[in-house]
């Protein structure tokens, strides 16, 4: 179930308390809308692309749940992934933690079964808009990925299919791989 906050606008929406409770709060169309929890495919998933991405390559870092607010939408991709000059941090050098104020190079985000395709997919396109480079959307029931690149059609992509990525990142993965994260052997 879907829990929505009334219409308001962006800075004040960025003003609620409550925004970065789990789950977190995404502000798309003028109003504030609580994301659905995951569960443990999901979690699965994500902790297994954090922590291939961030194997794959040091210019890059994957990050999960951070805050992405541009282009009057605030959002909350299950993973990002930022260059490493591309990083929050504060004056003492530490990473900060509002989130950043521009799209990521690569966003991912993975299907939840009460989560609606239509608001992914449009999260990912408006990321894709204001400057990402690739876009994934998992779909673990259909075992599927949704591959998202400017100016192209998306790719829909099964079983050994390998997934692009960066072409700073040197990260080889099929959709195979990425699923088969979720097994688990005795």
């Amino acid at each position: 179930m879907t829990i929505a906050a009334p219409k308001t606008t962006l800075q004040a929406f960025l003003q609620l308390p409550y925004i970065e409770e789990s789950p977190a709060w995404e502000y798309i169309n003028g109003e504030g809308v609580q994301k659905p929890m995951g569960g443990g495919k999901h979690s699965t998933l994500q902790k297994g692309l954090v922590a291939a991405i961030d194997q794959a390559d040091t210019r890059y870092e994957a990050f999960p749940e951070l805050r992405c607010t541009f282009g009057n939408r605030s959002v909350v991709p299950d993973v990002v992934v930022l260059a490493n000059n591309q990083l929050p941090l504060d004056e003492s050098g530490d990473i900060i933690s509002a989130g950043i104020e521009f799209a990521p190079a690569w966003v991912i985000e993975i299907l939840s079964p009460a989560q609606s395709q239509t608001k992914v997919t449009g999260n990912i396109l408006h990321c894709l808009r204001h400057g990402s480079r690739l876009g994934w959307l998992l779909d673990p029931n259909e075992r599927s990925i949704l591959v998202y690149q400017p100016d192209r059609l998306p790719d829909l992509l099964f079983g050994a299919d390998q997934l692009p990525t960066l072409d700073e990142i040197a990260l080889q993965l099929s959709v195979e791989t990425v699923y088969g994260w979720l097994r688990r052997t005795s």
